[in-house]
């Protein structure tokens, strides 16, 4: 019987400390974000065209404290707004890393291959041809993006078919909308315009619980499967020989899914956050993919969108979506440029 020779202590020393730099490496960027978007709230919250200190802001959220015209803009406007913004940061920022690790390929987000798009066009939908209105614009729009991600998935399977099938179901959804736009009233195109970028400016108390309770039955789910991440991004066979098949990849992607709706319903689809959010959080974490990095950056791109996005021009209140678009638009033509768009991501 041959037995192993014992491994020198240094060499096992050795070992340990290369496994602790990565796990050190990625508490640090966990914690550098979550500071970060600790900043933008408290800046999208305290700064602006009317600014709180830091006592009178505390007074008025946590002892009720009554100012004229303060407590109304703080806990009606500045504050529900800066809270949604980071909710649904977080629910796009995770899915868009799940879509992209699972499907192997940095394109594959819902802004993308479709699933936003979808989403986009029931809303629209609903309130031009139905007259719908608040929670069920919401409905109709959070079940366009699920039918569309299934969709795109039965006709396209995965891979670069999947991501094909997105974009020309995305332009085909295109010219439904436009045709919409020649149907509504100049109110019904102004709320379309919500449906089109992604937007936070109606936020209301009733649509953060609603998110919060989503992302606290959804998020456990994902972080139960997240080693089915991992394995999928190696290759369905030999994902497969691990024990993850089709149907558990399947899964992970359905929850994927009904993170984005659940971003889409309150917010419309903002664009690219889910697409910019799990490169950067790789890039920060030295290539290694970190959901919750992800989730972080989603919300730290959505909450410090939305400062300019409310006082870059005077007078002008652009959608957050425009803000998210105008930085995702030139990094998607980068990953095309560089060739990246084709490697898988890690």
């Amino acid at each position: 019987m041959t037995t192993l020779a014992p491994v020198p202590a240094e060499h096992a020393a050795t070992v340990r400390a290369a496994r602790r730099l990565p796990r050190r490496r990625l508490l640090l960027v966990w914690l550098g974000l979550s500071l970060a978007t600790t900043g933008a709230f408290l800046a999208r919250v305290l700064l602006g065209d009317y600014s709180f200190t830091i006592p009178d802001a505390v007074a008025i959220v946590f002892q009720d404290k009554q100012i004229p015209t303060a407590t109304f803009i703080l806990m009606e406007t500045k504050l529900p707004r800066a809270v949604l913004a980071v909710l649904v940061g977080l629910a796009f920022g995770v899915a868009g890393a799940i879509f992209q690790g699972a499907l192997r390929n940095p394109l594959a987000s819902p802004d993308v291959i479709g699933v936003g798009m979808g989403a986009s066009a029931a809303a629209t939908f609903a309130f031009v041809e139905l007259n719908a209105e608040g929670v069920e614009v919401a409905l109709w729009g959070a079940g366009g993006a699920i039918l569309m991600a299934v969709v795109v998935r039965l006709v396209g399977g995965s891979g670069n078919k999947l991501i094909l099938a997105g974009v020309g179901a995305t332009v085909a959804l295109q010219g439904f909308i436009q045709y919409l736009f020649t149907r509504a009233d100049e109110y019904d195109a102004h709320i379309a315009l919500r449906w089109l970028t992604g937007s936070v400016s109606e936020a209301t108390w009733e649509q953060i619980q609603l998110v919060s309770v989503g992302l606290l039955i959804l998020l456990p789910l994902t972080a139960a499967l997240v080693r089915s991440i991992g394995i999928a991004e190696l290759g369905p066979d030999l994902a497969t020989g691990l024990g993850v098949g089709p149907r558990r990849t399947d899964a992970v992607l359905l929850l994927a899914v009904l993170l984005v709706a659940l971003g889409v319903a309150v917010a419309g689809p903002v664009s690219f956050v889910a697409f910019l959010a799990a490169p950067i959080a790789r890039a920060l974490n030295g290539g290694r993919r970190t959901l919750v990095g992800a989730g972080l950056t989603g919300a730290l791109i959505v909450v410090a969108a939305e400062y300019p996005a409310d006082y870059l021009f005077a007078d002008v209140n652009y959608p957050v979506g425009v803000i998210t678009g105008a930085l995702g638009a030139p990094f998607l033509l980068w990953l095309l440029a560089t060739g990246r768009a084709g490697r898988s991501a890690r």
